[in-house]
C-alpha cells in the first residue's frame, strides 16, 4: 500500500509516535480530506477498509491479502454502509471503528516487543490525553476543549472581528491573538481548569509558539491553521469561519 512503509517503534515514546502519526492521517480523512474520502468508498467496490500511516498520510484500499497481516486490520467493508445512513452517522462509525484500530496496533507493538505493566499503563495515559477520533469527527472535543479553556478575551475579539484567527508573537490583538484563560481567581476555578490550555479541536493538542490558529464562527472553537488548511493570508479574507465538521453537519445527503 502506498505510504505504508513498514518499521517497528520499540519503545512507549515510539509507539506513541507511531499513534499519533496514524491518528492525525485519520482525523485528516474524516475532517479535511472527508469530500475525498467519501469519493473513496464507493459502495460498489469490493470490501474496503480506511488505513492511516505514521507518515500523517491516509488510504482507502483493500485489506492486507496475507494472513496473518502483519499489523492489525482496520474493519473491513465501511464503504457498504455509506449511502444507506446519514453522511454524519456514516462517518462517525468509520471514527469508532478508526479508534478501536489505533489502540489494537498500538498494543501489538506493546505485546510484541514486551511492555511490562507501567509501560502498558504510561503508554494508555499517554493515549488517553488525546481525543478520540470518534469525539473530534462527532464535535465531542469541540465541547470538552470549550469547557476546560476560559476565553477572558473572547467577546472583545468577536465583536471586532468576524474572521478571528490567532498567532503568537504578533502585534494585533485583533485579528492575531490567541484565547486566554482566566485568572486563577476568577470564579473559583476548580481542579480541572488548572490545565487553562486551549486546545486543537482537530487534533487535540496545545497551543504552541509561532502557531497560527483560527476561530470557527459557528462552533467558537480554535483551530491551528495547518489542521484545517488556512493560512493567515486566507483568513484575511473570509468574513465567517466554519470549520469542516460545522460545514459537514450543514450538509445532507440523498
Amino acid at each position: 500500500m502506498d505510504g505504508a512503509q513498514q518499521y517497528n517503534p520499540r519503545t512507549v515514546e515510539e509507539v506513541f509516535r507511531d499513534f499519533k502519526g496514524r491518528r492525525a492521517a485519520l482525523v485528516k480523512a474524516l475532517t479535511t480530506d472527508v469530500e475525498e474520502f467519501y469519493q473513496q468508498c464507493d459502495p460498489e467496490k469490493e470490501n474496503l477498509c480506511l488505513y492511516g500511516f505514521p507518515s500523517e498520510s491516509w488510504e482507502v484500499n483493500l485489506p492486507a491479502e496475507e494472513v496473518p497481516p502483519e499489523l492489525p486490520e482496520p474493519a473491513l467493508g465501511i464503504n457498504f454502509a455509506r449511502d444507506g445512513m446519514q453522511e454524519k452517522d456514516w462517518l462517525s462509525l468509520v471514527a469508532v471503528h478508526s479508534d478501536a484500530w489505533l489502540l489494537s496496533v498500538a498494543f501489538y507493538f506493546g505485546a510484541r516487543f514486551g511492555f511490562d505493566r507501567a509501560d502498558r499503563r504510561r503508554l494508555f495515559n499517554m493515549i488517553n490525553d488525546l481525543p478520540t477520533i470518534f469525539e473530534v469527527v462527532s464535535g465531542t472535543a469541540k465541547k470538552q476543549s470549550k469547557d476546560k479553556s476560559s476565553m477572558s478575551n473572547h467577546s472583545s475579539t468577536k465583536s471586532k472581528s468576524n474572521s478571528k484567527v490567532a498567532q503568537r508573537g504578533s502585534e494585533s490583538q485583533i485579528k492575531y491573538s490567541r484565547p486566554q484563560p482566566k485568572d486563577e481567581d476568577e470564579d473559583g476555578l476548580d481542579e480541572d481548569d488548572e490545565q487553562g490550555e486551549t486546545l486543537c479541536g482537530a487534533c487535540g493538542e496545545n497551543y504552541a509558539s509561532d502557531e497560527f490558529w483560527i476561530c470557527c464562527d459557528i462552533c467558537e472553537i480554535w483551530f491551528h491553521g495547518k489542521c484545517v488548511k488556512i493560512t493567515p493570508a486566507r483568513a484575511e479574507h473570509i468574513k465567517q469561519y466554519k470549520c469542516p465538521s460545522c460545514t459537514s453537519s450543514k450538509r445532507t445527503r440523498p
